[in-house]
């Protein structure tokens, strides 16, 4: 099936593209396009405007700060995250998701940003921005502004963005201790849909976790941030019965269906595990540094 008839454009500025957005209610960015355009193709997405953001200088980046905050630009390509030789030091959360989103193709031209401004459910980004406590920065006609993504994401595929407001960076703040935790994915062959998938980001100072953060993919009508399941870890210095505890919260957080891809109590159950399971590896880790 092929796209409605739609009117393209590529500015070479921000204030260009915003412009463009604003003169048509209908409108939609266009900067990887491994969403929008099947979605445009099967008809589900009929834009009258197609406001192609690519030819802006200076979105393609990801780096941190000299005060830790973590930023990744509109034009970053989930390829350049997974390639990256810095990330893992900075955000190993990030990182370990990185090789596990869609596909080698979809990853060379897909952008993190627009991954989660599409709020696909099953999309690995948005669970572990959730996870970080990041936020989306979008700027509009009436300047920028910056929406934690729990709060951001509003829905399936839906979130609190403007027509003409374009989502031009993804930040996350800077950790009080280190940094750690991890990504997994449950999936029935590589670049299918997550049957399950679950971010845990862990800041620890002198063995104590000072703050944490569960996202959950895939098993909620949005993104789910655990948050009960979360804070059962801080404060401990992840003893068992706090993973535990907080294994059994984030697998009753979820909210899953039982389809072809398996039954409702085993993605619980893929839940419960994987928060284990990350803990499990930041442990390890810890004692081959130590």
């Amino acid at each position: 099936m092929y796209p409605s008839r739609f009117r393209y454009e590529a500015p070479t500025s921000i204030g260009e593209a915003i412009a463009l957005l604003g003169s048509d209610p209908e409108s939609k960015v266009l900067a990887g396009g491994q969403s929008l355009i099947p979605m445009m193709k099967l008809r589900f997405a009929n834009p009258g405007l197609l406001v192609d953001i690519n030819n802006i200088a200076d979105l393609d980046y990801h780096r941190a700060d000299a005060d830790g905050t973590y930023r990744i630009g509109a034009l970053c390509r989930h390829a350049h995250l997974e390639k990256s030789t810095t990330l893992g030091d900075h955000q190993p959360v990030l990182a370990a998701a990185a090789p596990l989103v869609a596909d080698p193709i979809v990853r060379t031209r897909g952008t993190f940003v627009g991954s989660v401004c599409h709020a696909d459910p099953q999309g690995d980004w948005a669970s572990c921005m959730v996870a970080l406590d990041g936020s989306i920065v979008a700027q509009g006609p009436n300047g920028k502004r910056s929406v934690m993504v729990k709060d951001f994401v509003s829905g399936p595929f839906q979130t609190v963005l403007a027509h003409d407001e374009i989502a031009i960076e993804a930040t996350i703040p800077a950790a009080k201790g280190t940094r750690t935790g991890g990504y997994l994915k449950l999936e029935r062959r590589v670049g299918d849909f997550a049957t399950a998938g679950v971010a845990v980001a862990l800041d620890i100072s002198g063995g104590t976790v000072n703050q944490a953060g569960i996202g959950l993919t895939g098993v909620g009508s949005s993104t789910i941030h655990a948050t009960e399941a979360a804070q059962a870890l801080v404060g401990s210095k992840l003893e068992p019965a706090a993973v535990e505890k907080a294994a059994e919260l984030a697998a009753a957080a979820s909210s899953p269906r039982s389809d072809h891809r398996g039954s409702a109590d085993y993605k619980r159950h893929i839940i419960s595990t994987f928060v284990s399971r990350i803990i499990a590896n930041v442990q390890r880790s810890e004692m081959q540094v130590a």
